[in-house]
């Protein structure tokens, strides 16, 4: 069992490391793409940024009809059964409605453009605007397709390397758009990286099944049960986007683009650029889950285990983040943001639930269960939703970061007293045990940004971090063996 237990940990460090390691590579070029941009635009063009992109987001989830998620599923079992011939012609379905989705997704946006100007801008006219979007919806609903087909192929290369490519493009297409042409520029750069990303899985996608248009209208039929597999998972994202969406036009039109801009900053720094870690989760976990999803004791196995790493993994770094907030935002953005710090310190706590609510949620999609999945993210928004508006009324752009934290809290509750009931899923005394002092660890760091100033703060900070760092890293190293078998590769090195 020990020898399971630490095979088990260190396949999950591994693929944690490799899939972590690929966000974290975009999230570093990300990061110097959005010290530029928040040079150039400012706060308010940060915040119409957020604003655009969130709109292309919902309207994209609203029209694919969640092809790109269970396209994989299918595409899947022909790969693992060897049946070339069955996954090709399953290619062309795919295609076929990915097309269907990209023109029903262009479409919506011209139409809804008028209605999308009107309900997120308390000034001008920028129907012009989304419309002009329009392209970008389109492509991404293509993209999502090619990408279905490049993860059931299992060429996780070739996924990293589209990532790679469409962040260092990003780089060198907006900063010099920005540059000339200021707000201007934006949708020009939304959709001209939706095209880059596009032309970059077309080009891994290509060479696996080259296209073939001849009779793909014929066939659209034959992928009725995957697009009703994806509708569950596509109303969730689209009530997700839609709760962002109404966010964000509820603090531009009571506040400003400034405030937008300063909320969208801390959003992505402790939401975001820390849910990094949680990418191997639908590469890796999720199929390791699905395969004993009916096994009680195996599943509760699997998800303890997949638990115990990510909370070891992601505590220290949330710890070290809320620590050094005031360092980061004006490195990372401009001295302007640093009004985001208190904000988004309040807000990492909500990372310490997300780490222990997102494994067990993984079990209502492992066993198919897509409407209970539906209701858990609708309630998790509409809290989410209620809460910032209470938080902001009352303290302003600290209270939105306070909600965040209070509706994580809510789905951590939610989701665990039903998985409890539901699935029989018990958390095990080891990972309560981890979640105890790495939780107080984190709180202490949270405490000392209220009540500390000057030096106190940074050397009681230093010890929390080191304190919550080496904690984990010794837990780490006794359950995988790390430490040996990294020392005899240098050895023999």
């Amino acid at each position: 069992m020990n020898q399971e237990r630490d095979e088990v940990y260190s396949h999950v460090l591994k693929y944690t490391g490799v899939f972590g390691g690929v966000q974290g590579l975009n999230v570093l070029i990300g990061l110097v793409r959005n010290k530029f941009v928040a040079m150039l635009l400012g706060p308010g063009g940060m915040g119409l940024v957020s604003l655009f992109t969130t709109t292309v987001q919902l309207l994209s989830q609203a029209t694919n009809l969640g092809v790109s998620f269970s396209a994989v599923r299918h595409i899947s079992e022909c790969y693992d059964a060897g049946d070339t011939e069955r996954a090709a012609h399953f290619v062309r379905v795919v295609r076929g409605w990915c097309l269907l989705t990209a023109l029903l997704g262009m479409l919506l946006c011209i139409v809804v453009g008028p209605f999308l100007s009107n309900t997120t801008f308390a000034w001008g006219d920028h129907t012009l605007h989304f419309i002009l979007l329009s392209p970008a919806i389109g492509m991404l609903a293509i993209t999502g397709g090619e990408t279905a087909i490049l993860k059931g192929q299992r060429r996780l290369g070739a996924l990293a390397l589209v990532q790679i490519c469409s962040a260092l493009a990003s780089l060198v297409i907006s900063i010099p758009i920005y540059y000339f042409f200021w707000q201007a520029g934006i949708v020009p750069v939304i959709v001209l990286m939706a095209f880059v990303t596009m032309c970059a899985t077309l080009r891994f996608s290509l060479r696996l099944y080259p296209l073939q248009l001849r009779g793909m209208c014929g066939i659209l039929g034959e992928g009725m049960e995957m697009v009703r597999l994806g509708v569950a998972f596509t109303l969730a994202g689209i009530v997700g986007s839609a709760a962002e969406m109404v966010i964000r036009s509820y603090l531009n039109v009571v506040g400003d683009l400034d405030m937008l801009g300063f909320y969208n900053a801390g959003y992505m720094l402790t939401i975001t650029y820390a849910g990094l870690v949680f990418s191997a989760m639908d590469t890796d976990y999720y199929p390791r889950l699905s395969g004993v999803n009916q096994d009680v004791e195996a599943t509760n196995f699997t998800v303890n285990r997949q638990m115990e790493v990510s909370l070891l993994i992601v505590a220290p770094m949330l710890t070290a983040l809320i620590a050094l907030l005031p360092v980061f935002i004006p490195q990372l953005f401009t001295s302007e943001f640093l009004p985001v710090v208190p904000m988004a310190q309040v807000a990492a706590l909500a990372m310490f639930f997300k780490v222990l609510t997102l494994p067990v949620a993984y079990i209502t999609l492992a066993r198919g269960y897509s409407l209970s999945y539906l209701a858990f993210e609708s309630a998790y928004y509409v809290a989410l939703v209620l809460l910032i508006v209470i938080g902001y009324e009352q303290w302003g752009l600290w209270g939105t970061g306070l909600a965040i934290a209070l509706a994580h809290a809510f789905e951590f509750m939610m989701i665990h007293v039903y998985a409890y009931k539901k699935y029989g899923y018990r958390m095990t005394v080891t990972v309560s045990q981890y979640a105890f002092v790495l939780f107080t660890l984190g709180g202490l760091a949270y405490a000392c940004t209220i009540l500390l100033t000057g030096i106190v703060y940074w050397v009681v900070e230093l010890l929390v971090v080191l304190a919550s760092g080496l904690y984990s890293l010794q837990i780490l190293r006794q359950k995988t063996h790390l430490w040996q078998a990294l020392t005899r590769r240098f050895r023999k090195s």
